[in-house]
């Protein structure tokens, strides 16, 4: 069982596709495992495993995104509906994880997300732990937290701060959404997911 608590939208990144370089623009999309909890800092006291996956920002019909998001509302989206999809409405959603434990070049395991399907009928999620975070790129005059930005990873700050999209402004705009025991709890109605 997880929860959607975060989207991160990268921006444009160099990458490859059958030996030719390609623009990708890129989103990090997060959820957290509310049964799955471990004390990973004292002072923080026990917390949800995270598991997050970067998606190339397309709701084209080969899109893994896509793909995705119809397994997780269980139909099919028309081109129309595929390209009206607001993803930060994924956020508080419930949903399965399918996960697999691959090895690094290491040889270590990592857990890498393979699908995402909807929660059966009469399956309740755990309430949402973390916070919900949402980073985005601003329309002109949106204020930004700066706060917010700083308190990322660094190594996924410095992914960002080399995008075009990022470079094209002076900060980007976050909307931080309180979650755990002040948020609201979330209706789950399988007929009636938000996307």
């Amino acid at each position: 069982m997880a929860r959607c608590i975060s989207m991160v939208q990268i921006g444009t990144e160099d990458d490859e596709y059958q030996g030719q370089p390609k623009k990708l623009h890129r989103v990090r999309i997060t959820w957290e495992l509310p049964t799955e909890t471990k004390v990973f800092k004292e002072e923080n006291g026990e917390q949800p495993y995270l598991i997050s996956k970067d998606y190339t920002l397309s709701m084209h019909a080969k899109a893994t995104l896509r793909h995705h998001l119809e397994s997780w509302r269980g139909k099919p989206y028309t081109d129309e509906e595929a390209n009206a999809v607001d993803i930060t409405k994924l956020l508080g959603v419930a949903c399965m994880l399918n996960v697999i434990h691959v090895p690094d070049a290491k040889g270590n395991l990592k857990a890498r997300l393979s699908s995402v399907a909807a929660m059966p009928k009469g399956v309740k999620c755990p309430p949402q732990i973390m916070p919900q975070v949402v980073l985005c790129y601003p329309g002109p005059g949106e204020a930004y937290d700066w706060k917010t930005y700083e308190a990322l990873p660094e190594w996924l700050r410095t992914r960002i701060s080399a995008t075009p999209e990022f470079k094209a402004m002076k900060e980007p705009q976050v909307t931080v959404v309180s979650g755990g025991n002040d948020a609201p709890a979330q209706e789950e109605d399988d007929d009636k997911l938000p996307f």
